[in-house]
């Protein structure tokens, strides 16, 4: 029987779905340019993250490569995928940086689209900022995809004033001048508007997390369950725990063993495995 020959381009493909399998639920102890690197390309459905910025806490002293992980993260992203980058910026002097604007002009230059510029009002913060200015109560959620995304679920929890009856929706004009508008029946709730007013996340372990249901609303609407959702900048584990919960597999990468270990004690806690053939492997590989 003569046996089978791959190719180099077979043997590439299978080492990198074995490179995938291995991460998959797990927390990577590591620096994040070097694991996504390391990944397959267009192997992850959504990121959903928070990165430092402007140097507002240490988080360990550990620094990061803004352009190196923004470029990995295009490379690792499926066509069709979001990236929620959640940002804010710091204040000096009277003058903001502007640090958040940059990076998701710099996404556009990769090729990524800024889809929505979205808000997270933080309420219960106090308030935040210059003394000079009202306060600062919120921070960018950048929803940035890789060409048309692949996945909209669009969460519907706003309360229609008129329920009754029928609304004209307005589309966009087409090349004969004909208009794609439409009449449609009013609803009771409509989808929600793209600023998110949601209480900030009390965390004694972690400097800096955002709300659970932040990244489980970014996670329901961006994810379908069995897709892959990455946080590069794992943090305390609030997005893989959501998705986690909502039945999505996970990537974490964390350069901090400390916030690494709390990642862990949050995962430890039970939710109904949808994956069986995977059980058991929340905890990382050796050595990253």
């Amino acid at each position: 029987m003569e046996a089978s020959v791959k190719t180099v381009a077979e043997e590439s493909s299978v080492t990198a779905a074995r490179c995938l399998s291995s991460l998959l639920d797990s927390v990577v102890l590591g620096d994040n340019c070097e694991t996504l690197a390391a990944m397959p390309a267009e192997s992850v459905d959504l990121v959903v993250t928070s990165p430092p910025y402007d140097d507002l806490r240490t988080y360990g002293g550990h620094s990061w490569d803004f352009y190196g992980v923004a470029w990995l993260l295009k490379r690792v992203l499926k066509p069709g995928g979001v990236i929620v980058w959640n940002v804010g910026d710091a204040t000096k002097d009277g003058n903001e940086s502007g640090t958040s604007m940059r990076q998701a002009l710099h996404f556009q230059t990769l090729g990524i689209n800024l889809m929505d510029t979205m808000i997270w009002e933080k309420t219960g913060s106090g308030a935040l900022g210059s003394p000079n200015c009202y306060a600062q109560n919120f921070e960018y959620a950048f929803i940035l995809t890789k060409g048309r995304p692949k996945t909209v679920n669009l969460i519907e929890d706003r309360r229609n004033e008129i329920t009754s009856g029928t609304v004209k929706v307005n589309g966009s004009l087409k090349a004969d001048k004909s208009s794609t508008n439409r009449i449609v029946e009013r609803k009771e709730y409509g989808k929600r508007s793209n600023v998110w007013r949601m209480n900030q996340e009390q965390n004694s372990d972690h400097p800096a997390p955002f709300p659970e249901r932040f990244a489980k609303d970014h996670i329901q609407s961006w994810s379908n369950p069995g897709d892959i959702v990455l946080d590069p900048f794992a943090g305390s584990g609030t997005t893989l725990k959501a998705a986690k919960e909502l039945g999505r597999r996970f990537i974490g990468i964390e350069i901090n063993p400390e916030y690494v270990a709390i990642c862990h004690r949050r995962l430890a806690q039970e939710v109904l495995n949808l994956f069986p053939d995977n059980a058991g492997h929340a905890l990382p590989p050796s050595g990253k």
